[in-house]
C-alpha cells in the first residue's frame, strides 16, 4: 500500500528528513490558527508542516497548542517546546493598509517574512514569493532594525512580498481536524523511530 497522509510525512521526519517540531500560533485578521513548524537540520530550510492531498498540499491547523501536541504525539513525535511563539500577523496587516505613513512593526514584519517563506516551502509554492537582490537588501535592513533606511524600491518589494504572503496564508488549503478522516494502515506496525 502506498502511504499518503501524515504517517508518510512523519516517517520521513523520523528518517532524518527534518528537525524538531514546534507549535506556532498565527493571529491574523482573516485567519488565525496554530500550525506545526519544522526546523531544518543542517543546511535544510525550515518549513511549515503540510500534508499531501491529491495534487496539492494542505496545512493541518489547530485551535490550541495542546491539540497540535496531541496530533504530533499520535504520529510518534513530540513538540520540542511546551508553548508556542506567536506571529501577530494582524499588526502586519494593519501596517499594510498604509505602509508609507504607518510605522513598520519591525519584529512582526520580520517574523511574517520568515513564516511566509516557511509556509511557501511547505506548500511547495516558493515561486509565489519571488525574491531578488532588492529583497536581500531590504531583509538585511529589516533584520538590523533599519527599516527607515529602505529605499523606495526596497519598501515596495517588502510590501509586495508581505502582501503576497498574507494572501498565501489566507488562501492556502487547510485541514482543521487532521487525522479525523485519514485512514492509517495499522497492519504495517509502528514505523521505526
Amino acid at each position: 500500500m502506498t502511504r499518503t497522509g501524515p504517517e508518510e510525512v512523519f516517517a520521513v521526519e523520523r528518517r532524518g528528513g527534518g528537525g524538531s517540531l514546534y507549535a506556532y500560533r498565527v493571529r491574523g485578521l482573516g485567519r488565525g490558527a496554530v500550525v506545526v513548524w519544522i526546523g531544518g537540520r543542517g543546511d535544510e530550510p525550515d518549513r511549515v508542516l503540510t500534508l499531501p492531498e491529491a495534487d496539492r498540499r494542505q496545512v493541518p491547523v489547530f485551535r490550541t497548542v495542546r491539540q497540535a501536541r496531541m496530533y504530533v504525539s499520535r504520529q510518534g513525535r513530540k513538540l520540542a517546546a511546551s508553548g508556542a511563539d506567536t506571529l501577530e500577523l494582524g499588526r502586519v496587516q494593519h501596517w499594510l493598509e498604509d505602509p508609507v505613513r504607518r510605522h513598520v512593526p519591525t519584529g512582526a514584519v520580520l517574523e511574517a517574512w520568515n513564516f511566509f517563506e516557511d509556509l511557501a516551502r511547505g506548500l511547495r509554492e516558493v515561486h509565489r514569493l519571488r525574491q531578488g537582490a532588492v529583497h536581500d537588501s531590504a531583509y538585511e535592513k529589516l533584520f538590523g532594525g533599519e527599516c527607515a533606511a529602505w529605499t523606495p524600491d526596497e519598501q515596495c518589494a517588502v510590501v509586495e512580498l508581505i502582501t503576497t504572503g498574507v494572501e498565501l496564508w489566507n488562501s492556502c488549503p487547510v485541514v482543521v481536524k487532521p487525522g479525523s478522516s485519514i485512514v492509517v494502515d495499522r497492519g504495517a506496525g509502528p514505523p521505526g523511530v
